[in-house]
């Protein structure tokens, strides 16, 4: 029970400096609302027809995309902070909390994952107003996905953090990290698109394998499944693998952040 209330007391303080920056964050909502009801509008004009064969526009591909995108931008925040936190020493004051460094490390991982989920809130009820909504158990599959995919991201960026002395060096791997999942998976292009590329040596049949294994492509279409029965190939399996990518980064970055802070 101690040890429920030491984590709540750490997801407090984290939500706490989550809502110092309150109006960034809705102006980065509304920057990413406007993604949807401009880029998404215009890009249908524009895209070929391969893209949206199996959506009605270009906007109905890109709803739950967008709704991931998002989650994994504001989950990614936390190591930002935990870098910060490195760099200036503060972890030694939280060696002085009454509190295990277990406990300390999973309310980090946990506080990063939520966050992300909240911020993530507006983006996917937009794609539930527009596409349609999901039956109950449909729901809280997709959250249940989601919690482990901004748990997953909260962890891969908090064991970046604690990996790199530098903010240049975070903001670097943040960078590339950022690019290589985003437009590597089926956020902004169908993955039967990517994968017909691959066959055609268009593109790299190692990108194709890793858009078929990222976690964002496997949350983005089984958001787009469930709403829209599309992609018809949809598979439960995919669903594993982000329960996978979850408990490896959540591990990863349990253990790098408790080492970290005993230095």
């Amino acid at each position: 029970m101690k040890a429920i209330t030491n984590i709540i007391h750490i997801l407090e303080h984290d939500f706490r400096n989550f809502f110092r920056y309150k109006w960034w964050l809705v102006g980065l909502i509304s920057m990413n609302l406007a993604d949807l009801f401009i880029m998404a509008v215009v890009y249908n004009y524009m895209i070929s027809s391969a893209i949206t064969q199996d959506f009605k526009s270009y906007f109905q591909f890109f709803a739950p995309g967008l709704a991931v995108t998002g989650l994994f931008a504001s989950a990614f925040m936390i190591g930002r902070e935990i870098n910060m936190e490195r760099r200036r020493e503060v972890h030694h004051y939280m060696l002085s909390l009454p509190m295990t460094r277990m406990e300390l490390a999973v309310g980090r991982v946990l506080s990063g994952g939520l966050r992300g989920m909240l911020y993530m809130t507006p983006l996917l009820l937009t794609a539930f107003i527009f596409l349609g909504f999901p039956n109950v158990w449909q729901l809280l599959l997709i959250l249940a996905v989601l919690f482990l995919l901004a748990v997953g991201i909260s962890g891969l960026s908090i064991a970046i953090a604690v990996s790199t002395s530098s903010l240049e060096k975070f903001i670097t791997a943040r960078g590339l990290i950022y690019y290589t999942l985003f437009f590597c998976s089926s956020v902004f292009y169908p993955l039967s698109l990517i994968q017909q590329l691959g066959a055609d040596g268009r593109f790299p049949a190692p990108l194709v394998v890793l858009a078929e294994v990222n976690p964002l492509s496997n949350a983005s279409d089984m958001i787009r499944n469930f709403l829209l029965g599309v992609p018809k190939d949809f598979s439960f399996l995919s669903i594993i693998n982000v329960v996978v990518f979850s408990v490896i980064f959540t591990f990863t970055a349990a253990f790098a952040y408790m080492r970290i802070i005993q230095q």
